[in-house]
């Protein structure tokens, strides 16, 4: 007898996906300053911006280099101010229950701050590493 194509059945799975966790209406200032949570790693890379462009803006300015800053204390009162001012500015929106994701877009993304924050926090170290291995500020050299 001839061979008879045999039928073959189809089987689909599916399957269904998880709920997301939904964010808090409200998150408490732990649950934002959490190790894990928003706040942390924008603000310090937000400080960070401004301390990178500030330190190059002095060193070519006055000539000092980013340890003497630091060290002089001159400028600790627009440091405390300048990170009390980001701290808040960055904390008001998300106890509010904004996300940070909700205010990208189009270049101006949620990651690509956290990458220019954290390129800032890399440039500050190498700032300071660079002065105390040439002992010249960083714009000197």
């Amino acid at each position: 007898s001839p061979a008879v194509p045999r039928r073959r059945a189809l089987l689909v799975r599916a399957q269904i996906e998880a709920p997301k966790p939904k964010a808090k209406a409200n998150p408490s200032v732990w649950d934002a300053l959490a190790f894990s949570g928003p706040a942390p790693e924008r603000i310090n890379g937000r400080l960070a911006m401004v301390g990178f462009v500030a330190a190059l803006s002095v060193e070519a300015a006055r000539g000092g280099g980013l340890l003497d800053q630091a060290g002089s204390g001159a400028g600790l009162g627009w440091f405390l101010t300048t990170a009390a001012v980001f701290s808040v500015a960055s904390l008001v929106p998300l106890l509010q229950g904004q996300s940070v994701e909700s205010k990208s877009s189009g270049v101006w993304t949620a990651d690509a701050e956290l990458w220019n924050g954290r390129f800032a926090m890399l440039g500050l170290v190498a700032l300071a590493v660079t002065e105390f291995i040439t002992g010249t500020p960083f714009v000197n050299v």
